[in-house]
C-alpha cells in the first residue's frame, strides 16, 4: 500500500475501533503512584472514560505493581535481581495499583474489575474459554477490566530466557497483545515513556507506520527500560501479534497530552502497525500460546507430509516425545534438526504418545492402520 493509503486506512480503523486494549507501562504508573505526575494518569483515565462514553469497550492492561511495591517498601528505584523479592514487591504493589485506579475511575462513576492472569490461563483451552466469557460479561456490564500478570505466583513474565540462555525479564506487552487477539479487539495501544519506534538507538525520528516486522526493525529495538521489564523488543512482539490478528497497534508516549484522544481521532502520533493478514481465532490461540507444554520430534517423512500434503501428524511419524503434557495442550512440533516448524493441539497426553510411538509401524511402511493421529491438521499451525 502507498503511504497515503496506509495513513487513511489506519486513521479510519482507529476511529471505527469498538473494542480496544490499552497498556500502560510501569514508568507512567510509578510516577503517578509516587505523586510525581498524578495529573498525567488522571488525564489518561479521563480519556479512557471518554472513549467508553462513545460506545467503545476498553480493557486496561497495567504494569506498575512491582514498581509501586518497591517504592512502598523503600527499596531503590533499580531493577530487582532477586526473583522472590520481585514477587514480594508485586504482592505489596498490586493492592496499591488497584486502589489508585479505583479512586481515579470512581471520580467518573465507572466501575472496574481486577484480573490477575498466569500463562496457564492462555495455554489451557478450558481456562482460556472461561476467561473470555468472564471478560465478555464484564464488558457488557460496562465495567473496565484492569489486567496484570499475576507476578506473585507466576514467574513467566518475571523470569524468562533469551536465545543464548541468559536470564531476561519480560513485560505486560505480550500479555496485552494476547488479550487483544483473543478478545478479537480491533486496536491495541501501548503507552510508555518513548515516542514510538525510533530510527536509530532511541535517537532518530519516529517511524510513523510499519506494515511488516522485519529483521531490520528488530535490530532497532532497545533493551529493557529502567522501571519496567520490557523494552522495544517486547513492544514489537506485541505489535506483531496484533497485526497477525488482523488488528491495528500503536506505540506512543503516554506523557504526550491527550495522547489517547489524538490516536482515536486518527491523528498521526507514535508508530502505527497495520497489516492486511489475519489469523483465525483458534489458530491465533495455538500460534501465540503463552506456554508450550512439550515437544514432538518428528522424522523427515512426516515433516514433508505436513508441509506439502497438509497432513495430520501420525504417531508413526514421531521420533520422540519431550516434556509432559495433557490432551488438548499446545505443543511444539520439531524437525529432526531440533527446529520448531509448527505448533498444534495434541490429542493425547505425553505418556500415551510415548507408548504409541513405541508400538507404531515404521513411518516408511505403507501400513498405517495402527498409527494414531496425535495432532489433527485443523489443530496445527505452521510457523512463518
Amino acid at each position: 500500500m502507498e503511504l497515503d493509503q496506509i495513513t487513511q486506512q489506519s486513521a479510519t480503523e482507529l476511529r471505527k475501533a469498538r473494542r480496544i486494549v490499552v497498556k500502560l507501562g510501569s514508568s507512567l504508573v510509578r510516577e503517578a503512584g509516587t505523586g510525581e505526575s498524578t495529573n498525567r494518569l488522571e488525564s489518561l483515565v479521563r480519556s479512557i472514560v471518554s472513549l467508553k462514553s462513545e460506545g467503545r469497550q476498553i480493557v486496561l492492561v497495567s504494569s506498575g505493581a512491582i514498581s509501586l511495591g518497591s517504592a512502598k517498601l523503600g527499596l531503590p528505584k533499580v531493577r530487582l535481581a532477586d526473583l522472590v523479592l520481585r514477587q514480594a514487591c508485586a504482592a505489596v504493589g498490586q493492592s496499591l495499583l488497584m486502589h489508585f485506579y479505583e479512586n481515579l475511575f470512581n471520580h467518573h462513576g465507572v466501575k472496574i474489575a481486577q484480573l490477575l492472569l498466569t500463562e496457564d490461563d492462555f495455554t489451557n483451552r478450558q481456562r482460556y474459554s472461561n476467561l473470555r466469557r468472564t471478560m465478555e460479561r464484564l464488558l457488557k456490564l460496562g465495567v473496565v477490566p484492569i489486567v496484570n500478570e499475576n507476578d506473585t505466583v507466576s514467574t513467566v513474565e518475571l523470569e524468562s530466557f533469551d536465545t543464548s540462555g541468559r536470564r531476561v525479564f519480560s513485560d505486560n506487552d505480550r500479555l496485552s497483545a494476547l488479550i487483544m487477539s483473543k478478545l478479537e479487539a480491533q486496536a491495541l495501544v501501548i503507552l510508555s515513556n518513548v515516542d514510538g519506534l525510533l530510527l536509530s538507538n532511541g535517537e532518530g525520528p519516529v517511524i510513523p507506520f510499519v506494515t511488516e516486522i522485519s529483521a531490520e526493525l528488530r535490530t532497532l529495538a532497545s533493551g529493557p527500560s529502567v522501571d519496567g521489564r520490557g523494552g522495544m523488543v517486547t513492544k514489537l512482539q506485541a505489535a506483531e501479534i496484533a497485526m497477525r490478528a488482523g488488528g491495528i497497534a500503536v506505540i506512543a508516549n503516554g506523557r504526550t497530552p491527550d495522547v489517547l484522544d489524538q490516536i482515536f481521532a486518527g491523528e498521526k502520533i507514535g508508530t502505527t502497525f497495520l497489516s492486511e493478514n489475519r489469523i483465525g481465532g483458534k489458530r491465533r490461540w495455538i500460534k501465540y500460546s503463552a506456554n508450550l507444554c512439550g515437544k514432538l520430534i518428528i522424522n523427515p517423512g512426516a515433516q514433508k507430509a505436513i508441509l506439502e500434503k497438509k497432513a495430520s501428524l501420525l504417531s508413526s511419524g514421531v521420533v520422540s516425545v519431550q516434556g509432559q503434557f495433557k490432551a488438548l495442550d499446545v505443543i511444539s512440533i520439531v524437525d529432526h534438526h531440533g527446529r520448531e516448524f509448527a505448533r498444534g493441539i495434541v490429542n493425547y497426553p505425553s505418556h500415551e504418545a510415548e507408548l504409541m510411538i513405541a508400538t507404531s509401524p515404521m513411518s516408511n511402511s505403507r501400513n498405517h492402520s495402527k498409527a494414531r493421529v496425535l495432532v489433527t491438521r485443523n489443530n496445527l499451525v505452521l510457523n512463518d
